[in-house]
């Protein structure tokens, strides 16, 4: 069969026998969705195509680097700052060297 020009529109008519199961599923689906059956049929085979295309691969970003495009190496830390206590003593430590910045600044 030779490929279609992309312009070249066409047209098919389906007529599917469906078995009482699949038509029940059918009629729930329809009147959840609030389509006729021909949009349904086009979404469900446009989703289904997609998922047979090959996914293209993002980069791998850190939350951080997808929210606001910093650096990975922000998030690089010697320590676990999760624990409270490791927190409170960095905290501490970048005050007093903080501190004892300005106090030889002073003089």
């Amino acid at each position: 069969m030779l490929p279609l020009p992309k312009d070249y529109l066409t047209s098919v008519m389906l007529n599917i026998s469906l078995d009482d199961e699949a038509e029940q599923y059918l009629v729930e689906i329809l009147s959840h969705e609030k389509t006729s059956s021909r949009e349904l049929l086009q979404r469900l085979l446009k989703q289904y195509w997609q998922t047979l295309q090959p996914q293209q691969t993002v980069p791998q970003q850190t939350v951080l680097e997808r929210m606001s495009n910093r650096p990975r190496h922000f998030l690089n830390g010697s320590e676990n700052l999760s624990d409270r206590d490791i927190r409170r003593a960095l905290i501490a430590e970048r005050l007093q060297s903080r501190h004892v910045h300005r106090q030889n600044s002073e003089e």
